[in-house]
């Protein structure tokens, strides 16, 4: 939790009751100007997330990669080295000659590998590009700077309320975006059902290798800003000839919603195709909350056992610490909720399905920038058919 956003964006002032992303804490320093305010007066910004998943650009990449190993491993033999080639001896003196006038070591990062700066020349920091009606020129060179295929364009809030954290975008969708680029084949024309989609930015990534997505989440306001976000990429999609479909999935209601005076309500029709043809399931940071958790799962037992084939379940998610006075230390108490949870339908004895649940290593390539840091996490459920 943390506390923001009064007026001015380059100047924030903080309020208690207020949830800030750190996707959006990792922004240039220039002007911030919204694109609107939202039905509920919240304003409303557009970012550019670059893309990077052309495969000569990751072709060069490996390359270069390749050329610094060869050149690591022609160093003299006499030289001591780390696994990353850096000179231990160079880096001892360094240290040393860091020491303040009392002895204390003032310790710095350690240099950072060559593969990691080849890397960072190839990629740019995020660095959300916000616009306002009337101020695109102004802009026109960011804008350019992003072709038809090599980035995101997401509608978003920058700060909210818990309940309202839907709107903004947070790491673990880009992690889960990560994988389905890295295992696009895996994905390729498959149906697929997003629980939580927020801003829609993992259906819109999915959407384009997928033959079908279909992203939910719950709240008017949060699924317009999910089909403004769909409509802004739909370049994407067609070129792997993808379809995103917005619709309402509420996790403490047993049912679909059909009544065709609501938005974003099914038809019969599409709710027989998703029970008919979904292989895949997909939830990206929406475990924060113990009772919204318990609901996933349940909503989660439910469909798998209404689908006609087996599936296969991702859910990414950043485990967060908390400092509690309850516990009067830091704790994780929303993952270890989670993952009590995770062993619970692990080890749940159904006739019809057998769950099996194994983490995935995060240790793929990114295809969009952020900070990857190590509390990101992407498990895996086979939700298997057994009769």
């Amino acid at each position: 939790m943390v506390d923001v956003i009064e007026k001015e964006m380059d100047n924030p002032t903080f309020k208690s009751d207020t949830v800030l992303s750190d996707v959006h804490l990792h922004c240039p320093n220039k002007r911030h100007l919204m694109v609107r305010l939202n039905a509920v007066g919240q304003p409303v910004f557009l970012s550019y997330f670059k893309l990077l998943w052309d495969t000569d650009l990751a072709s060069e990449k490996r390359e270069r990669e390749a050329t610094i190993e060869r050149e690591h491993q022609d160093r003299s033999g006499d030289e001591l080295c780390d696994k990353e080639g850096n000179n231990l001896r160079e880096l001892n003196s360094e240290v040393e000659a860091l020491l303040d006038d009392d002895g204390d070591l003032e310790v710095v990062r350690r240099p950072r590998s060559a593969s990691d700066l080849e890397a960072d020349l190839l990629r740019d920091r995020v660095c959300p590009v916000i616009l306002m009606k009337g101020e695109e020129d102004a802009f026109e060179d960011e804008e350019q700077k992003c072709t038809c295929s090599d980035a995101v364009k997401i509608e978003h809030t920058m700060a909210t309320p818990l309940e309202d954290v839907g709107k903004q975008v947070w790491r673990a969708a880009f992690l889960l975006a990560d994988y389905i680029v890295f295992k696009r084949d895996v994905f390729r024309r498959c149906s697929v059902l997003e629980l939580g989609g927020g801003t829609g930015i993992t259906s819109i990534i999915m959407g384009t290798v997928a033959k079908r997505v279909y992203c939910t989440d719950v709240g008017e306001d949060l699924l317009a800003m999910c089909e403004q976000n769909v409509a802004l990429n739909k370049h994407l999609m067609e070129l792997g000839r993808g379809e995103v479909k917005v619709k309402e999935l509420d996790w403490l209601k047993d049912e679909f919603c059909t009544d065709p005076e609501a938005p974003y309500s099914w038809s019969e029709e599409e709710i027989a195709d998703l029970h008919d043809h979904c292989t895949v399931i997909m939830a990206a940071d929406v475990f924060y909350d113990d009772d919204l958790t318990d609901a996933l799962f349940r909503t989660l037992y439910r469909i798998t056992h209404n689908l006609r084939n087996s599936c296969t379940v991702y859910l990414a998610l950043e485990k967060r610490l908390n400092f509690t006075l309850r516990h009067m230390d830091v704790t994780c108490e929303a993952y270890s909720h989670f993952r009590n949870t995770l062993n619970d339908l692990e080890n749940l004895q159904d006739s019809r399905i057998k769950y099996s649940v194994e983490p995935i290593k995060v240790d793929f390539c990114q295809a969009l920038v952020y900070e990857r840091i190590e509390q990101l996490e992407l498990w895996k459920i086979t939700a298997q058919q057994l009769t």
